[in-house]
């Protein structure tokens, strides 16, 4: 029994020893347990923080792809083909015509807009007066109802700058430039749509969330309203020529119209939801306005588009109705452009450019192949009879044989029903001037048709 006792003893030491090595071990795995969670915490952390300086960084993170350019050089002719506007060194991005119909700004990724004359259109030479963005290059491009200043979107800056206009240039009678001030950024997202109301009273910026501002246009900047369009993102869109109207398109498959108010003495009121384009099944990617807002015409994933009369009493809960529509070519994404006097509209789909009859609904125009690069930018002048597109650096100028024998078909209307004599000579002169622009268009189309004819005949004849 004793020496049980003293082996007992014995293994006492022992037995501690183990338990404290056992200790120490533990201590050492708590701790660095400890150690490695403070760790990944701070890690944590810091991502957290380095996440939130790039929400707030407003430059974008990756630019954005270059579009697909067609092989081998390229060159665009067509017996409509007006001429052709040479002087950007960057794609052209946006256009637009100044509201006393003598120029048009141009602005590109390569840093300028260009304000061009249209009075030297015909001639071989084309005059304009370049204007340098700094730091960052304009998407779109929109003219001051006084013509005494223009504001662009700003692709990095995502807001707007508003140019004033200074001095006269002597060699071209253009404006230019003399004073820049950038708008405060209110969204980190793209400009998917820029305006100014006819009446100068508000300026809108659309971002491609679902945001829309509308500003005040004096110095500074003032927000006056925000609008929600909840169609989970914006497409399109655009303030009406009229100045009542904001519309916005996006991913939900109506177009939304908004009515922006002021009060007697000029001061504003609110926005109200005036009407809706409902009809397509997806998504619209574009819509028009004609002059008076009288008429809109859509685009859409859905693969057709279509003609609206929107002369409606939305106030009393009349909904705008559908005058036609047809297919597009694709369902591929596009843009949609309507004259000024109703009498037609362009639609864009990658390289080409299709022309359509309100009137009847039919295409009464292809053209392909217009750009290098897909085509970013249609517009009509004020006087409907002018198409101007942009997709690489050169701008497209086209005789729109639609707006003129619509022109004639209103004014030979007008003459018929007018009493007053002194109207009656003005009108038949306005007839015979537009009949003898449309006969010299036709007339150089169908020498170019027959001058194409021959040459193809000779070829085969080798």
């Amino acid at each position: 029994m004793a020496d049980n006792v003293a082996e007992e003893s014995a293994g006492l030491p022992a037995l501690a020893v183990t338990a404290a090595v056992g200790a120490v071990v533990l201590l050492l795995v708590l701790l660095c347990g400890v150690g490695q969670g403070k760790g990944q915490q701070e890690e944590e952390k810091t991502a957290e923080e380095k996440n939130s300086k790039v929400k707030k960084q407003p430059r974008k993170a990756k630019p954005k792809p270059a579009p697909k350019q067609r092989p081998g050089a390229h060159t665009f002719s067509h017996t409509l083909l007006s001429t052709s506007l040479k002087g950007h060194s960057g794609r052209v991005m946006g256009l637009d015509f100044s509201n006393n119909a003598k120029y048009l700004a141009t602005c590109a990724e390569d840093r300028t807009v260009r304000i061009w004359s249209l009075k030297d259109w015909k001639d071989k030479e084309h005059k304009s007066v370049q204007v340098n963005v700094e730091l960052d290059h304009a998407t779109s491009v929109k003219f001051s109802p006084d013509n005494r200043a223009f504001i662009v979107a700003l692709y990095n800056g995502n807001t707007i700058r508003v140019f004033r206009i200074g001095r006269k240039d002597e060699g071209t009678g253009i404006h230019v430039s003399a004073l820049e001030q950038d708008f405060p950024q209110k969204s980190i997202k793209d400009i998917v749509g820029l305006g100014i109301s006819s009446n100068g009273k508000f300026m809108m910026t659309a971002f491609a969330d679902t945001s829309i501002y509308v500003w005040n246009t004096k110095p500074g900047g003032e927000v006056l309203a925000t609008i929600d369009t909840h169609q989970m993102e914006n497409y399109h869109a655009a303030v009406s020529p009229c100045g009542r109207f904001i519309g916005c398109s996006g991913f939900t498959p109506d177009v939304k119209v908004w009515e922006v108010s002021f009060t007697k003495g000029g001061e504003f009121n609110q926005v109200s939801r005036a009407f809706e384009l409902k009809g397509h099944s997806s998504g619209v990617y574009s819509f028009d306005f004609n002059v008076d807002s009288s008429r809109m015409v859509s685009v859409s994933k859905d693969g057709t588009w279509r003609l609206w009369d929107t002369n409606i009493e939305y106030e009393k809960g009349q909904e705008a109705s559908l005058l036609s529509k047809g297919d597009l070519h694709s369902s591929a994404q596009c843009m949609v452009a309507m004259a000024p006097n109703g009498s037609s509209f362009a639609i864009a789909q990658g390289y080409d450019i299709s022309l359509y009859s309100s009137e009847t609904g039919q295409e009464e125009e292809k053209f392909s192949d217009v750009h290098a690069e897909p085509v970013t930018a249609v517009a009509f002048d004020l006087g409907s009879k002018y198409l101007v597109s942009a997709g690489d650096k050169h701008v497209r100028v086209l005789h729109n044989t639609v707006g003129y024998r619509a022109l004639l078909h209103d004014l030979q209307h007008k003459l018929k029903t007018t009493q007053s004599t002194a109207y009656k000579e003005r009108l038949k002169e306005q007839i015979k001037e537009t009949e003898d622009a449309l006969k010299s268009i036709v007339g150089e189309e169908k020498g170019e048709k027959d001058k194409k004819d021959k040459e193809n005949s000779k070829k085969k004849g080798k």
